[in-house]
């Protein structure tokens, strides 16, 4: 069953035992689940990083699957553990940020505060929520406990600055989520967001307080050899990219840049 499939992104590692025992704890409680990894490579106390990854995977698992993200510098202060249910799914972990995009894009239907002490393990430690909150949790969700069960709904999530985009009088404005592997520059604007300017065959491109005319391209083949253009990626975000090449070193770019993109036939 689609609502036995529990994902898990985290910045643990492999090396290390985390991840074993969190895997140990969802199946001493819901022993068919079906465990995916998504990533244990985020980088260390990356949010925006994790935030990214979780949105890019998410979308291609069935219906009903839980999504368990644990990058969690603030684990052991106030911070709350939190349930999101969407119209696909549902989604576990730290009130930080990191499950905003991914949950958003999936349309959300509900949220709690994970505060039944019976839907956790017997003694929560201060430093492995994952473990000890997040994986009972997600286990217990498994099983068939409704999300109402898990604690008081709340009205609101935390949403940080990656995922915003603003249109400021015709100027599109948002930030640098993730450079790839082949140096392509993934911003947190989105199709629906940059239709809004209204942009035909290229794009002004403000990055790192340079202003650059960029074209659009559907692929990354199409650029010329060098051109830094713009196309939308494979994660429906819009991305800068080179040819063959690095747009990040061509640009010197890295996460949390500010970026925005104007033309002259933007409307407010």
């Amino acid at each position: 069953m689609a609502a036995k499939t529990i994902t898990l992104t985290t910045d643990f590692g492999l090396r290390d035992p985390y991840v074993a025992e969190m895997k140990a704890v969802i199946l001493s409680i819901c022993s068919d689940a079906v465990i995916v990894d998504v990533s244990h490579e985020i980088e260390k106390f990356n949010v925006r990083m994790g935030a990214y990854i979780l949105a890019s995977a998410t979308p291609y698992f069935a219906k009903g699957t839980i999504h368990v993200a644990v990058v969690d510098p603030g684990v052991g202060t106030e911070r709350r553990p939190l349930l999101i249910q969407t119209e696909q799914g549902f989604f576990i972990g730290p009130d930080n940020g990191i499950l905003i995009l991914a949950a958003e894009k999936q349309g959300i239907t509900s949220a709690h505060e994970i505060t039944n002490p019976r839907l956790v393990l017997p003694t929560v430690s201060n430093t492995f929520h994952g473990r000890d909150v997040f994986a009972p949790a997600a286990a217990h969700l498994a099983s068939g406990v409704p999300p109402a069960s898990f604690g008081p709904v709340l009205e609101e999530a935390v949403k940080p600055d990656f995922s915003k985009v603003i249109l400021d009088k015709g100027v599109l404005k948002g930030e640098v989520l993730y450079v790839d592997g082949f140096g392509n520059i993934v911003t947190n604007v989105d199709e629906k967001s940059l239709a809004r300017l209204h942009a035909k065959a290229s794009v002004d491109v403000t990055l790192r307080k340079t202003r650059r005319k960029m074209r659009f391209r559907k692929a990354y083949a199409e650029g010329e050899s060098g051109e830094a253009f713009v196309l939308l990626g494979s994660q429906g975000y819009v991305e800068i990219a080179v040819n063959q090449g690095s747009a990040a070193k061509k640009i010197k770019a890295k996460p949390g840049d500010k970026v925005s993109f104007s033309c002259k036939s933007s409307k407010p």
